[in-house]
């Protein structure tokens, strides 16, 4: 029987049709149950609700009675005419009694930095027990953190992976076709699901990602929690020649502000970066001295094992 892994690394054997049977009947009445609650205890007669949601009053009573298999972009649409998320009408925990969906929401409004505290604190398992032997190298392009990654999991003796060619290789396709097809939204969830691929299926590697990665909360918190996380920075100046130095012309051509927009876009990511659990200064630096640097602090702290 083929298994399925969770966002946790956890694996479970696939339901078979006969429970997806049962489940899918059960799902389209809690829905019903949920949407008819919602309405009532908002006051909104039903036609009213038709009205602001655009499905017909017919359509809803049969949802409410729990008849309707309503399509996911319809219950969007009921969702916001209640002003409701849409999870709450599908979700098994239930939006009006459950402390969980309480929390779930406190959750989503704090700030990343409290995020990380709560799930330091509800993680069954210790940080270090969590990250393994997983490192993951953030910064800027250019700061030379798939040059010096590569070469750090030689001279460790353990994988070294770059996400992006990690997604390409899944996808079958490259990252500019990717970013076309999906957009930049698409291709971050590719992103969040290859880094839940990695962390179930390795104890150990060193991990580049790209420098916006950062800016996605949820993704970023994922990996804060899962790998050691070293900040390999430079000057802006050094971020642009080395780009340059690769046989990119694109940050500067036909654009003389791209300096100033790097140091902006360095600014603005300044205290993400910054979350990291330590940082690696390649300004003026060779490789070689930054890989014995980079080495020495994966090993003085104990970051792969």
């Amino acid at each position: 029987m083929s298994e399925i892994t969770n966002f946790r690394g956890e694996t479970r054997p696939a339901q078979d049709k006969s429970e997806i049977d049962q489940v899918v009947p059960a799902l389209i009445s809690r829905v019903g149950e949920r949407v008819r609650k919602a309405r009532e205890r908002k006051g909104i007669p039903r036609r009213v609700l038709s009205d602001r949601s655009g499905v017909s009053p017919r359509y809803l009573a049969q949802l409410e009675a729990g008849e309707g298999n309503i399509s996911i972009g319809l219950l969007q649409r009921v969702a916001v005419a209640l002003d409701h998320r849409i999870e709450w009408l599908i979700g098994e925990e239930d939006p009006w009694t459950s402390d969980a969906v309480r929390v779930a929401d406190l959750y989503r409004g704090a700030t990343s930095s409290t995020q990380q505290a709560v799930l330091d604190l509800l993680a069954p398992q210790t940080p270090e027990t969590q990250r393994a032997g997983r490192v993951c190298l953030v910064g800027l392009r250019g700061a030379g953190k798939s040059t010096l990654g590569s070469m750090a999991g030689k001279e460790l003796g353990i994988p070294f992976v770059e996400l992006n060619s990690e997604i390409e290789s899944q996808s079958g396709m490259p990252v500019s076709e990717l970013m076309a097809l999906y957009g930049q939204e698409g291709y971050r969830q590719l992103e969040a699901q290859a880094i839940n691929r990695i962390i179930a299926t390795h104890d150990s590697l060193i991990l580049a990602v790209a420098g916006g990665i950062v800016a996605e909360p949820e993704t970023y918190t994922n990996v804060l929690a899962h790998f050691h996380t070293i900040w390999i920075k430079a000057r802006p100046d050094e971020h642009m020649a080395r780009v340059r130095a690769q046989g990119d012309e694109r940050p500067m051509a036909g654009n003389p502000e791209a300096m100033e927009q790097l140091r902006s876009i360095l600014t603005s990511r300044e205290a993400l970066y910054g979350r990291s659990l330590a940082q690696l200064d390649t300004s003026d630096q060779t490789v070689d001295q930054s890989l014995a640097s980079l080495i020495t602090m994966v090993q003085e702290r104990g970051f792969t094992g």
